[in-house]
């Protein structure tokens, strides 16, 4: 069965395990806080998941989601994750994570952060523009006539395939963003992002579906 690691648990990240779960995933969690207080999130999400340091889960997992924030990113482990498909959820916030003068002149995307940072791993961008609420309502079946498509980018196209089939399983179509120098498609500010899954730009809290060809219209009108 495959392993599915998490580095960073948080509304991402916890989202993704009880989907990846409710879809007969085990999973490893970890924070930047500790294992022990991940403690009602693993007991929520059952038998399936257990909670470690960043290490355990780059180690265990088979394919490993990186749901930091990106002022963290260096502290994602390197050698664990040598030869993996890792899921790059994150954006780049100015107001959190400080300012990045390569990501303001628009020189790299911050994926391709961090493919520089896990240089021997394949990095695909995923789960980044869509309000976690929505990421756990809004999975359905294969085939469902109101599923959901996530876009991903990635400079790998096994990993991509890899990823398509994970979010397959976990209730989701895949669009093909292009490269991670793509992956600004569908960044803040974008249409691609947030709002496309909700039901109106000032209310996320309240889920609508997303399909393919909705999301790709907007990754084609985006504008740097």
């Amino acid at each position: 069965m495959t392993t599915v690691g998490l580095i960073g648990s948080g509304n991402i990240g916890g989202t993704v395990a009880r989907l990846a779960v409710d879809a007969g995933y085990d999973v490893v969690l970890s924070n930047s806080r500790g294992p022990e207080t991940l403690t009602d999130l693993v007991d929520s999400l059952g038998e399936h998941a257990s909670a470690g340091t960043a290490q355990d889960a780059a180690r265990v997992g088979d394919l490993v989601v990186v749901s930091v924030p990106l002022k963290a990113y260096r502290a994602v482990p390197v050698e664990p994750l040598a030869g993996k498909v890792v899921i790059d959820t994150n954006n780049y916030y100015p107001q959190r994570d400080g300012n990045f003068p390569e990501l303001d002149s628009g020189d790299v995307t911050s994926s391709e952060l961090l493919q520089q940072h896990l240089p021997e791993s394949r990095v695909v961008k995923v789960f980044n523009n869509i309000y976690f609420a929505g990421l756990a309502a809004l999975a359905r079946p294969t085939g469902a006539a109101d599923r959901s498509a996530l876009a991903i980018a990635g400079d790998d196209e096994a990993a991509k395939a890899e990823v398509t089939a994970f979010l397959d399983r976990i209730g989701y179509d895949a669009v093909d963003a292009g490269s991670l120098a793509d992956g600004w498609r569908y960044q803040p500010d974008t249409p691609a992002y947030g709002t496309l899954y909700s039901a109106s730009p000032t209310d996320w809290q309240h889920p609508t579906p997303g399909d393919a060809d909705t999301l790709r219209a907007a990754l084609a009108s985006a504008t740097r």
